[in-house]
């Protein structure tokens, strides 16, 4: 997949999440990065240079990013047609079947991922990269290193080494070798959880970078991990990664213990990613939890000051059959599984997403770094449920992506009496767009 040979344009109209319709003008910095120079109430008289974006129709919303991906599973349950079951299971099916998956698969599959992702708003990517336990272990590092690198300037990517606890330390080195950004693994499957967590972060803190780990994922069981994470990271330097996924355990916690491990988490400052669709589904099968979902207890956590974001995990493979490379699949679960508000789900899958990978603002704000998304809709609520494919994703000013769809029914609408009952978008109150008049926004 190639950057398009887009030109930035010098401004883009839409409309904030608070329904108001404003122009938002970008202009290079001195380090020819394009920024939000001025945002403005919209006025149909105000002169508008060629190249101008009219959006209107569209919300304008920061770029999403996917704080936890593993772009090396994705789109492999059609390959491997692994039996559904709970993440042991996954686990084994995923290191059964990875023997026979070349660098063509990783590489063909990482990028039909990616690709969705971009096309979908999310414009910058953290992934897993599986140590495999088998001959080569080291070509999903290889492919995914290689994407990173080939998209860069078009996606930010960052790649975790995958260490499972069967994987010799010789061939994590041999990962981080090979220019791997974080050191990353799953203690809480070792035989010994904190002696697999001493390894892993002892290699993190000998190269001087840092962790995004798998921890806790799990409902029932007498060790948890993530304290000692904690611990640990408390004094590593304040801008060095310390990130914790899925934290399932924390949603059975006594009330006091989880409220004892919050605090170390913020002391630490360690983000968390909850993982609702890969949880949902893998988490609460069996034991004295059966029927819990796993979902790591999200207003606690933040309650206690502790920076909690949102992910996809996995996308179509043995640890999840479905997932849409989609931000708005993931705030739609925010909302509906974990109870989050939707101004706070969107938070959590872009500018806060954005914060934990370490990247600067972006967004229709002043200042911000001019990238964007915008998204066909009214208003936030109705944009998450809906998750309309009609969007244009904008990187450094130029337009990297553009999706337009068509559809047509024919389900009766009332004539229009007078040209107020059309919608600011051109939309009969029924939802359909009004005989003889095209949607305002998008170019034809």
């Amino acid at each position: 997949m190639q950057a398009p040979q887009t030109a930035p344009v010098p401004g883009i109209t839409g409309s904030l999440p608070d329904g108001s319709v404003v122009d938002v003008e970008l202009s290079a910095d001195a380090d020819g990065i394009r920024r939000v120079r001025a945002v403005t109430p919209f006025s149909p008289d105000t002169p508008r240079g060629p190249g101008w974006l009219d959006l209107r129709g569209h919300l304008l919303l920061p770029p999403a990013a996917e704080p936890h991906a593993h772009l090396d599973k994705a789109l492999s349950w059609s390959e491997l047609s692994p039996p559904s079951g709970d993440l042991a299971d996954a686990i084994t099916s995923w290191r059964a079947g990875s023997v026979a998956l070349d660098e063509h698969s990783f590489r063909t599959r990482a990028l039909q991922a990616t690709s969705s992702m971009l096309r979908n708003g999310i414009t910058a990517v953290r992934t897993h990269a599986d140590v495999l336990p088998h001959e080569d272990p080291l070509r999903a590092v290889r492919v995914l290193t290689e994407i990173r690198d080939h998209l860069r300037g078009l996606m930010d990517i960052q790649v975790a080494v995958l260490a499972s606890p069967l994987a010799p330390t010789a061939h994590i080195e041999a990962a981080l070798d090979a220019g791997v950004d974080l050191v990353g693994g799953a203690p809480h499957i070792a035989d010994d959880p904190l002696l697999e967590l001493t390894r892993l972060l002892d290699l993190a803190e000998a190269r001087g970078i840092g962790a995004d780990l798998h921890v806790d994922e799990f409902l029932d069981g007498d060790h948890l991990t993530i304290e000692a994470f904690a611990d640990r990271v408390a004094d590593w330097p304040q801008d060095r990664v310390r990130t914790a996924g899925h934290c399932c355990r924390l949603d059975t916690l006594a009330t006091d213990d989880l409220q004892r491990v919050a605090r170390a988490l913020a002391r630490a400052r360690v983000s968390v990613v909850a993982l609702p669709v890969t949880n949902l589904y893998l988490q609460g099968r069996h034991g004295p939890s059966a029927g819990r979902r796993g979902i790591t207890p999200i207003d606690v956590l933040r309650d206690h000051g502790v920076r909690v974001v949102g992910g996809a995990d996995n996308i179509r493979d043995p640890f999840n059959p479905v997932g849409r490379a989609d931000h708005l699949e993931t705030a739609a679960l925010l909302i509906t599984a974990a109870h989050q508000n939707p101004h706070t789900a969107m938070e959590m899958v872009t500018s806060e997403a954005r914060a934990v990978l370490g990247l600067e603002p972006a967004g229709p704000v002043v200042g911000a770094r001019g990238d964007l998304v915008a998204i066909r809709g009214n208003d936030l609520t109705e944009v998450i449920a809906t998750a309309p494919a009609d969007r244009v994703v904008i990187v450094n000013g130029a337009p990297v992506a553009r999706t337009e769809t068509t559809s047509w029914t024919s389900f009766p609408v009332p004539p229009v009496s007078s040209p107020a009952e059309l919608s600011p978008a051109g939309v009969h109150p029924a939802g359909m767009s009004a005989p003889g008049r095209s949607p305002v926004g998008l170019e034809r």
